[in-house]
């Protein structure tokens, strides 16, 4: 039999470390991509707001929520749909809006009028910040409940009108959100639900949210007291980002119910499944976690120890 050096000791010993190493790290350049996520934190989403994150778990709504879900919201920024294509109103079901039809998220789609809420005024000025982890292009598309919503049902395409009152496009992420401005309708009173959809045109999802709103006279721009769910008016200017097109001088959304769709042609084109959900059946564990990072610490870790021990072999 041939003698084991040290040397060849070493290579083994480097080979069976980076073995072992490689599988995890390919889970980890896997999962990549499903760190991209977002959901609005101002005016608050309900996913955000009842989340561990939010500050506003507390409060009876969040708290019915997290009960009829079974779980906490700890992937708030993971409610998303793939491959529909424009097509919403055919792939989410009624009564399921703000939960975008997954299981994971069922709590969002309660019908209250408690939701923690933000207060806006009729014909002002709505500044979003929109979350996310990585940059991805794409369109929002924002919908406000028709005058007369009824909070204590729930939400249907019906409640809403068939084009958005505004749409932006490609927003820069600055700071780890999106941050745009646009003006609201001027014939909302009362509580209301901005309804946002955000397409992406660089991955195959689609992100639905539910933020509940409150038209008064008093304020001028959406906020709301962090941690308490109460609502408050407040005016921290934003910088404007993407392009606003203004729903009078827009042709129908694709969302509408028609033929038409905001994907481009060759993709409304082709045959693609009407939903396939992304989110797991818990919820918990899809969205950015400490563990996968844990794991790809624990993977430089090992790499390192493996490339230390074979050069400490070499040099005996």
């Amino acid at each position: 039999m041939p003698r084991m050096t040290a040397r060849t000791t070493a290579h083994r010993t480097a080979a069976l470390a980076a073995a072992a190493v490689s599988p995890l790290l390919l889970n980890l350049w896997a999962a990549g991509p499903a760190l991209a996520h977002g959901a609005p934190t101002d005016p608050v989403s309900r996913v955000y707001g009842c989340s561990p994150e939010g500050g506003r778990a507390g409060t009876a709504a969040c708290k019915a929520a997290v009960a009829a879900n079974g779980a906490p919201f700890t992937a708030w920024d993971n409610l998303r749909v793939a491959n529909v294509n424009g097509r919403d109103r055919r792939t989410i079901p009624d009564g399921k809006l703000c939960s975008g039809g997954l299981p994971a998220y069922k709590g969002l789609d309660l019908a209250r009028a408690d939701w923690p809420s933000t207060r806006l005024t009729p014909g002002g000025t709505l500044r979003m910040t929109y979350a996310s982890t990585i940059a991805h292009t794409g369109t929002f598309r924002l919908y406000l409940t028709k005058a007369g919503y009824d909070p204590a049902k729930p939400l249907t395409w019906s409640d809403l009108p068939d084009r958005p009152f505004a749409e932006v496009k490609d927003p820069a992420l600055t700071n780890g959100s999106y941050r745009f401005s646009v003006k609201l309708p001027a014939d909302r009173t009362g509580r209301q639900v901005l309804y946002t959809i955000w397409q992406n045109s660089s991955t195959p999802d689609t992100y639905y949210s539910c933020s509940d709103v409150v038209f008064t006279k008093a304020g001028v721009a959406a906020g709301t007291e962090r941690g308490t769910g109460k609502e408050a008016a407040t005016d921290q200017a934003s910088p404007t980002s993407g392009t606003t097109t203004p729903a009078a001088t827009r042709t129908p959304a694709a969302d509408a119910p028609s033929a038409t769709s905001d994907a481009p042609p060759a993709q409304a084109a082709a045959a693609t499944p009407e939903s396939t959900p992304v989110a797991s059946a818990t919820g918990a564990g899809s969205g950015p976690s400490a563990p996968l990072l844990a794991g790809g610490a624990a993977a430089v870790l090992v790499l390192t120890g493996g490339a230390a021990l074979a050069l400490r072999m070499r040099r005996r």
